[in-house]
């Protein structure tokens, strides 16, 4: 098997590529999204790293020498003055081959936009002016930084406005994926719940999963990455903020706080905790959630203002909670890090797992094709205006349906089969009954459990209507 052919998944975006490739007029092709999450290898995959000029630009280098770069892969000796004639000399190269087609792939595009530089004024003319009647030019371009993408390619509102053909938006693995990789590329043996406690510290990102050793346990990997001397992932952390962001301290911070307060904020805390002034966050929050490091959300009857925030990139949640602020480990810190302090973590990435899934769960429950609303929500003690005490409680993840039906559901991470208690069935119940009262929906509510290993059946276990596990989490929801 040639190295193009070892790639798993990315059907749909294989195949607008190709179409795009074959039609009969030329194409200006913007492919983004999170660092390491396999941009380049799809392109260079797809067209089997066959092009007529590609060139990668590169991290904090200056204009000079990213010129000097780009004439080399050129063939040129003398370095051009600046972006205009580079383009000047690309056009000439690919008219000069006289083909039906020229492919040409540019990849990092933002690290070559450097201050002053007037690379997107010139990448602009270059499209803009490309000669009728010559090669029909195919031009991919790919890019990290997706904030740079969204506001100043895809969303330029100069000489590259509405010129884009399609823009693709290339996300993680899911577990179903992630698995395929693991088992099909990297060799490995593993269940479905191994594959999902990698999935909670990586997160489905191709990168890091190519770093796993088959012949090292989960534990022993993750030590070796993380936690060992010269770690190749323990500096990974700092290096995709400032990779990704100008004013990177200020995006951190922001997940930092995020991190603390596991089931969200509002804009308004976020700005109390960061005791400064709230000029910028609103780009910040907006960037954060365009790289899906963070998700936003409004509580069921409330407006957008009390929009909630997130964090939920899983690399972000793990390095955070066990590496950034932890300088004294040993080089088996995972492995010898009691259960107790894993499952306290693997609770809470376990839901973020399922909210990554969501397809995934709709299918199981049959509603696949019923529109809803994703939510979790919470309440505080509170009495009314009767007297009535109400302990107030917090669901994981609602699904609220276009049908009139609401899915109550409740996310467990368990090694065996989760217990229902009477203790707990009363817990369930009394939840469902303060929603209702608080959110005063008329609409059905079904009470929903997502566990690793499903719930274990006795005659606390009837009101659970209805089960999702971890292995519905792994399955295509197409099929």
């Amino acid at each position: 098997m040639e190295w193009y052919d070892k790639i798993v998944g990315r059907e749909a975006e294989r195949k607008l590529l190709q179409r795009y490739q074959e039609s009969e007029k030329s194409e200006l092709v913007a492919l983004y999204g999170r660092r390491r999450v396999g941009k380049t290898y799809l392109i260079r995959c797809t067209f089997r790293d066959e092009f007529d000029f590609s060139f990668t630009g590169m991290y904090e280098t200056s204009k000079t020498l990213q010129l000097r770069r780009f004439a080399k892969q050129l063939g040129v000796d003398e370095t051009p003055k600046d972006w205009f004639e580079a383009f000047d000399l690309l056009r000439d190269h690919l008219i000069a081959l006289k083909k039906k087609t020229v492919t040409v792939f540019l990849d990092e595009l933002p690290w070559m936009d450097t201050r002053n530089s007037h690379f997107l004024e010139a990448f602009s003319m270059f499209w803009n002016t490309w000669p009728m009647g010559t090669s029909l030019l195919k031009l991919y371009v790919c890019g990290s930084s997706t904030s740079w993408m969204l506001n100043k390619f895809i969303g330029d509102k100069g000489g590259l406005y509405g010129r884009t053909s399609r823009t693709i938006y290339l996300r993680p693995f899911t577990l179903r994926e992630t698995g395929q990789y693991l088992t099909s590329v990297k060799n490995f043996t593993l269940t479905h719940r191994q594959i999902l406690d990698i999935y909670m510290i990586m997160g489905g990102i191709p990168y890091y999963l190519d770093m796993l050793d088959p012949e090292l346990s989960v534990n022993r990997n993750i030590d070796e990455l993380f936690f060992a001397s010269n770690a190749p992932l323990r500096a990974e952390y700092e290096f995709l903020f400032r990779s990704l962001f100008s004013n990177s301290d200020r995006y951190r911070k922001v997940v930092e706080i995020l991190s603390q307060k596991l089931k969200g904020m509002t804009r308004k805390e976020i700005l109390e905790t960061l005791k400064s002034d709230g000029g910028s966050l609103s780009k910040v929050l907006e960037d954060l959630s365009a790289c899906d490091f963070i998700r936003s959300y409004s509580a069921i009857g409330k407006k957008n203002k009390s929009c909630i925030y997130q964090l939920t990139d899983l690399f972000c949640l793990f390095h955070i909670r066990f590496v950034t602020h932890e300088r004294e480990q040993d080089e088996h810190y995972w492995t010898n890090l009691p259960e107790g302090m894993k499952n306290a973590w693997s609770g809470y990435a376990f839901e973020q797992v399922c909210l990554h899934h969501i397809p995934q769960i709709k299918n199981k429950l049959g509603i696949s094709g019923v529109f809803s609303n994703v939510f979790s929500w919470n309440s505080g003690p509170f009495t009314d205006d009767d007297g009535t005490k109400w302990n107030g409680g917090q669901i994981d993840l609602l699904i609220d349906r276009r049908d009139d039906v609401i899915n109550i559901c409740e996310i467990k991470y368990s090694s065996e089969q989760y217990v229902i208690t009477k203790d707990y069935e009363h817990h369930m119940m009394d939840r469902i009954s303060l929603f209702r009262h608080c959110t005063h929906t008329r609409k059905s509510l079904v009470n929903t459990f997502i566990t690793t290993y499903g719930v274990k059946k006795n005659i606390h276990s009837t009101s659970i209507q209805k089960e999702v596990t971890m292995d519905d989490l792994f399955k295509d929801p197409e099929q």
